[in-house]
């Protein structure tokens, strides 16, 4: 029994060892993945926090299990497209506080099904392309950004699983229409249907062309008309104007006949 006994604990010992072991090379892989500036850490999930990084632009090494990616307070720019394909674990993405301008059609392509919270606030976001939130499940934060309220961003915002809060927290710093400046998008959307906008003013443009033709149509026939009553008076008075040659019945021929 005493060999059994010592047999156990040894084996529970080396056990125990070669857990620590594996778990120390996880815990040093994670580490040596994480990105210049970043710190990585585990807790239901791999959660890797870049915030005050002064980064200027996205990692591109961030490791694939990602769950929770904080990059807020920094100096990024832009999203390009498929920046985070491979981040299939991706859960939560904070991209506020930055100086983002431009949104690719592309830029949350991987992991637009499995978002569930997208933070865009404060940054400098005037316009993004129709479809870069296509099939987007997160709960956008977009506010506090210089949005430009026209048909673009309203369909953006109709393909957007949480439109109607979203909706409610953007402002339009310019809208197609100016009356919109300064009011909350959804208020702009009730009273004017954005997208109908540029075909109403094409259909006002093409009347007031056709009104313009047709102007100058009955413009040159009236005076085509009047040029010819002119014309048709002036050669009147020069008829009346010739001498008369009529020839009285008892008048004789001026001719005369030799005998």
């Amino acid at each position: 029994m005493n060999l059994v006994d010592l047999w156990l604990t040894r084996s529970l010992s080396m056990c125990l060892l070669l857990q620590s072991f594996v778990l120390m090379i996880l815990c040093f892989h994670s580490a040596s993945m994480c990105p210049k500036g970043c710190l990585c850490s585990s807790s239901g999930g791999l959660n890797v926090t870049c915030s005050n990084a002064n980064l200027k632009e996205i990692p591109r090494d961030l490791p694939p299990e990602t769950v929770l990616l904080y990059l807020d307070s920094n100096q990024i720019t832009s999203i390009p497209n498929e920046i985070f394909k491979d981040l299939h674990q991706l859960r939560v993405l904070n991209l506020s506080k930055n100086g983002i301008e431009f949104i690719d059609e592309h830029a949350f392509k991987g992991v637009a099904e499995t978002l569930q919270t997208l933070d865009l606030s404060d940054n400098r976001i005037q316009s993004v392309h129709k479809n870069a939130f296509n099939n987007l499940k997160a709960r956008a934060r977009i506010a506090n950004n210089p949005w430009h309220c026209d048909c673009t961003l309203q369909q953006v915002l109709r393909s957007m699983a949480s439109n109607h809060e979203t909706a409610h927290n953007v402002i339009c710093k310019t809208s197609v229409l100016d009356e919109h400046a300064g009011r909350p998008f959804l208020n702009a959307a009730n009273d004017a249907d954005l997208c109908n906008l540029p075909k109403k003013t094409t259909d006002y443009a093409m009347l007031v062309t056709m009104f313009g033709w047709f102007t100058m149509v009955i413009s040159y026939v009236v005076y085509y008309v009047r040029q010819n009553q002119e014309d048709a008076r002036r050669h009147l008075e020069y008829l009346k104007s010739l001498p008369s040659r009529q020839k009285k019945a008892d008048e004789p021929d001026d001719i005369s006949t030799m005998v």
